[in-house]
């Protein structure tokens, strides 16, 4: 896990290291409901788990550009919809900041649905008074912006790398191999990936500044990050297709990155240790 008060350096120890967590805000994005690559059932064991003042959904929670080729939504999905607007009537602000894959929403800006706003974007304040742009990202990616059906096509292959990534965890769990990502290797290895990871940040952080902002959250390229770049705080909360990966802010305005999946699978090493019998 990483934390950091940004500028200081991380935290020592992470509130999350409990099963039940309480937090000021939760920033989630690129959930990708309607694909088989979401995965539903862990963010949905998160959502179970947190509880927050403030939830924002940081685009691409619904993969509208998928659900047009191929009507695809289990229960699920539906359970992790139905959970938003629980938490929602229950009293947590739920904010939607539609990405490119819900871009459908962005006409309904300035509207609320079910207790959930819609933005195109907005300022979070911290706790310890620092402000945060907030916004999908897919504005900074050229790809999206200059070539469209470029786009897609990037979008066909990427769903390709998951499909062969669920066949090879399925034979990984069969010899008793915790889960791994193969388009996230892939993203992390490529060389031309990891520069446009770099570039795409830079370009967040540099309008950022020209906002006068102290930094900025973000989605859209499924790598979590929480650093300090040129002075400013640049925060990605990752996916929950590939990464698993939620930021929070605690009640200090202290940010952190969860890795949800290594929560998991410290979970799953416990169960045995505790079904063990107990001395006398």
């Amino acid at each position: 896990m990483n934390a950091i008060t940004a500028p200081a350096a991380a935290a020592p120890d992470s509130a999350f290291a409990q099963e039940e967590l309480s937090v000021r805000t939760v920033f989630i994005s690129d959930v990708h409901l309607g694909t088989s690559g979401c995965q539903a059932e862990a963010l949905l064991d998160f959502l179970r788990a947190v509880e927050c003042e403030t939830l924002y959904l940081v685009g691409d929670i619904v993969d509208g550009w998928q659900l047009q080729r191929r009507w695809f939504w289990p229960q699920a999905h539906n359970d992790v919809v139905q959970k938003v607007l629980r938490k929602a009537r229950k009293g947590t602000r739920v904010i939607f900041v539609p990405g490119n894959h819900d871009e459908f929403a962005r006409r309904y800006a300035g509207h609320a649905f079910g207790g959930i706003e819609v933005v195109e974007d907005c300022i979070h304040q911290t706790a310890d008074g620092r402000r945060l742009w907030v916004m999908h990202g897919d504005l900074f990616d050229g790809v999206i912006q200059c070539a469209r059906w470029l786009a897609h096509v990037g979008d066909g292959l990427y769903q390709l790398a998951l499909r062969l990534n669920r066949v090879l965890n399925s034979a990984r769990a069969r010899f008793g191999l915790p889960y791994w990502s193969l388009s996230r290797y892939l993203k992390l290895k490529v060389k031309r990936a990891v520069s446009f990871i770099n570039d795409f940040e830079l370009a967040v952080i540099r309008e950022a500044r020209r906002r006068g902002v102290d930094g900025v959250v973000c989605g859209h390229i499924h790598h979590a990050e929480l650093r300090v770049v040129d002075g400013l705080t640049y925060a990605n909360d990752g996916d929950w297709v590939e990464s698993l990966t939620a930021l929070v802010e605690h009640a200090d305005g202290r940010l952190e990155v969860i890795d949800w999946a290594e929560a998991m699978r410290r979970r799953a090493r416990r169960a045995p240790m505790a079904a063990l019998p107990q001395p006398a």
